[in-house]
């Protein structure tokens, strides 16, 4: 099988290196090209039509976000992976929303990177939703246990996570259930309470780690 040809994107040389050399430890991976900018990496995904973009999320001009969405609408067959020294989930959770497929701290260990990405082609959702697990946890803060997987929840809390992964307001997710606003907010409330999360975003991250597609 021919290697996955990748393109690699960030305004930071030592950066763009050093994601290079963790590419160049797997013989499924050759990197086909270097951007320093967004509008660099939306032409040269013209011409090297690479599987997939490394995007860094905060660079000058468009950064990851909207160059995400640029390249999704034109080239909708290339794979994107976020890549962030943040651990900002809205930025992350937006990057999904604008087309991505996943998203890569830069300082997990090597090993987890191909592991993950080497998911993404395999379609190992259990693979990717592990990795999304972990990064969740240290979106949390990092070395707290998954007590979560202890929590109980109703069928109606399950389905009102789905809808939230989907992006759904509480309008939305009010007029889909024919249940009224202030009850979508008090099952909100109860599900922050039960999953010790702090916002609506991290809500839908945990959704996405296990496996709740959005309506």
């Amino acid at each position: 099988m021919n290697p996955y040809r990748v393109l690699i994107v960030d305004d930071h040389p030592l950066a763009r290196s050093a994601v290079r050399s963790i590419l160049e430890s797997s013989s499924r991976y050759v990197v086909v090209g270097e951007a320093g900018n967004g509008m660099d990496a939306y032409e040269r995904c013209g011409t090297l039509r690479p599987d997939l973009v490394l995007m860094d999320i905060n660079m000058p001009g468009w950064n990851g976000l909207e160059t995400t969405r640029r390249m999704k609408q034109t080239y909708p067959l290339v794979k994107v992976v976020i890549l962030s020294v943040s651990d900002d989930v809205a930025d992350l959770f937006a990057a999904i929303q604008f087309g991505a497929q996943g998203y890569l701290m830069k300082n997990m260990e090597p090993d987890h990177w191909i592991e993950y990405l080497d998911s993404l082609f395999e379609g190992k959702d259990d693979v990717s939703r592990g990795m999304a697990g972990k990064m969740l946890r240290r979106f949390r803060g990092g070395a707290e246990e998954e007590r979560d997987d202890d929590v109980r929840l109703t069928d109606r809390e399950k389905e009102i996570l789905t809808y939230i992964a989907g992006g759904g307001t509480n309008k939305q997710i009010a007029d889909r259930l024919s249940i009224t606003e202030n009850t979508v907010k008090t099952h909100i409330k109860h599900l922050l309470e039960k999953l010790r999360l702090q916002n609506r975003v991290q809500l839908a991250s945990y959704a996405f780690t296990k496996g709740m597609q959005g309506k």
